[in-house]
């Protein structure tokens, strides 16, 4: 009864080089280590492009409020000339010069209102355009993560199942995903 036995665990198993050692096995797992970073790097991406999307959809959104606010702010100008304009012909002599200035100095002052509107509402078409660009990113850099999550889930079936074709299609998918970031990369 004095003989002591010795229970391996399954990474002892691994370094001596039993079942868990198994070169198939061993190189999916290399494998998807690296498809799962490259997933990883790829999903930081996507999240950034879809902040930034976010980000620039609402600044068109406030600077469209901002132009709207011009503009009703010249058409209260308009109304005032109107009027204006209204009461330079319905009065006579010194009042009726007055009303003249008002008309002119209504007109100056929409010229200058309907510049500040144009402009702000440029802006808001410039930030509507980089939101859209950076959803089309996003598009890419997320269809490639998908890819690469399809490629993992694969991987993992194909150390169940033992199939060699298996380990090629997993790996054509992370070559899809792999394009896909590129494509994203590069803004295309």
């Amino acid at each position: 009864m004095g003989e002591e036995f010795e229970v391996k665990g399954p990474h002892e198993e691994v370094l001596e080089g039993g079942e868990g050692g198994n070169k198939f096995n061993n190189r999916i797992a290399v494998i998807t280590a690296i498809m799962a970073t490259l997933g990883a790097l790829l999903s930081y991406q996507a999240s950034f492009t879809l902040s930034e999307a976010i980000m620039m959809k609402n600044e068109a959104a406030i600077r469209k409020t901002e132009a709207a606010n011009q503009w009703n702010f010249f058409q209260a100008k308009s109304n005032k000339q109107n009027i204006a304009e209204l009461a330079a012909k319905v009065t006579t002599s010194k009042e009726q010069e007055e009303k003249k200035r008002d008309v002119a100095r209504y007109i100056a002052e929409k010229a200058e209102i309907k510049k500040k509107a144009e402009a702000t509402e440029k802006l808001s078409l410039e930030a509507d355009e980089h939101s859209e660009k950076f959803m089309h990113s996003h598009h890419r850099w997320a269809t490639g993560v998908t890819m690469l999550q399809i490629a993992i889930s694969l991987a993992a079936i194909t150390i169940l199942t033992r199939k060699n074709w298996l380990e090629y299609v997993s790996l054509t998918c992370a070559g899809i995903g792999m394009v896909f970031g590129v494509l994203a990369w590069s803004g295309i």
